[in-house]
C-alpha cells in the first residue's frame, strides 16, 4: 500500500480522491495524535487553489487549506471569526491547523465551526464529478458524521461579507492556554435601529454538533432591544427545556448552566454598536 500522495494540482488530488481511499489532510494537527496503521494519506495543504482568501460580491471565501495564522493576518477575515481564531491552541498549532481540517474533523468543539454556524456560512465541496455548495448546518449530520462523499474534498468556506459586526463570543475551557472548549458560545445580531432584524445564538462543545435553535431565535426577531431584554427569563426557560447536552470532562448540568448564563449575558448586553466582550 502506498503510504501517501502529494498531488501537483487540485485536479490530480480529485482524481486520487476518486480512485483511492487515501485520507485527505492539510495541517495534520489531529492526525498527529492518531495511530492508524495501514492508512494512506492525501496531502493537499500545498495546493494554491485551497490556500487563498478572497472576496466576491457576497462572500469572503476561505480556502480549506488556509491556516488559522494566515487568516488572522488577513484584512478580509471578519473580526468575529478572528475572535475564535485567537483562542485556538498555541501559535504552532495555529500555524499548521486549517479551516478545512477543523470542519472535516467533525467535532462540535471546533472553534471555527461555531462561528460558521452562527454566520450561516456555506461550504463548497468539489469532486471529479463537479461541485456543490451547501449550508454548514446541513453538512453536519451528527458527531463525526458529515455530508461528504468519499470522492469529495472541502474546497472553500463562504462567510457572508455583511452583517457580522455586532457579535458576542465566549470560550470556556479548563485553562487559558491550549484550551479545548468545555463550552463555547457565539451570538450575532443585525438591527434596524433599535429593532432586531436577525439574531443567532450557537453553543459549541456541548452536543454532537453545534447547537442552534432557529425557531427560538425567531421569537426575538422584530422585537426592540428593550423588548428582547424583557424576554430573557422566557428565553432561558425555553432554551433550558430543549437542551440535551453531552457529558465529558464536566457534567451536562454544568454545561447547561454555563450555556444559559452566556445566552443571558448575550441578550442582556445587546447593543447597537459592535465589539465582543473579552
Amino acid at each position: 500500500m502506498v503510504n501517501g500522495y502529494k498531488p501537483a494540482t487540485l485536479d490530480e488530488a480529485l482524481g486520487l480522491r476518486r480512485d483511492t481511499d487515501a485520507v485527505p489532510y492539510a495541517g495534520g494537527t489531529d492526525l498527529m495524535v492518531e495511530n492508524r496503521p495501514g492508512v494512506s494519506y492525501l496531502f493537499i495543504g500545498h495546493l494554491p487553489e485551497l490556500r487563498q482568501i478572497r472576496a466576491d460580491e457576497s462572500f469572503v471565501r476561505i480556502g480549506a487549506a488556509v491556516t488559522f495564522t494566515q487568516a488572522l493576518e488577513s484584512d478580509l477575515i471578519p473580526a468575529f471569526m478572528k475572535e475564535a481564531l485567537r483562542r485556538i491552541a498555541a501559535p504552532a498549532i495555529r500555524n499548521a491547523g486549517t479551516f478545512g481540517g477543523n470542519i472535516g474533523n467533525g467535532s462540535a468543539k471546533a472553534d471555527t465551526v461555531l462561528i460558521e454556524y452562527v454566520c450561516d456560512a456555506r461550504l463548497r465541496l468539489v469532486s471529479a464529478r463537479g461541485e456543490r455548495v451547501l449550508p454548514v448546518q446541513e453538512f453536519y449530520k451528527g458527531r463525526k458524521a458529515l455530508d461528504l462523499a468519499e470522492d469529495e474534498l472541502i474546497a472553500e468556506i463562504l462567510l457572508p461579507k455583511e452583517g457580522l459586526d455586532n457579535y458576542y463570543y465566549k470560550k470556556v475551557g479548563g485553562r487559558n492556554a491550549l484550551a479545548i472548549s468545555r463550552v463555547s458560545f457565539a451570538g450575532l445580531v443585525q438591527l434596524d435601529g433599535e429593532r432586531i432584524r436577525h439574531i443567532a445564538a450557537g453553543f459549541g462543545a456541548v452536543a454532537p454538533t453545534v447547537l442552534r435553535m432557529r425557531d427560538l431565535e425567531e421569537r426575538l426577531e422584530g422585537k426592540t432591544l428593550a423588548q428582547a431584554r424583557e424576554m430573557i427569563p422566557e428565553m432561558l426557560s425555553l432554551y433550558g427545556e430543549r437542551m440535551e447536552l453531552t457529558t465529558g470532562r464536566v457534567s451536562a448540568e454544568y454545561r447547561k448552566s454555563v450555556c444559559l448564563n452566556l445566552l443571558g449575558d448575550f441578550l442582556a448586553t445587546l447593543r447597537t454598536s459592535s465589539a465582543s466582550p473579552s
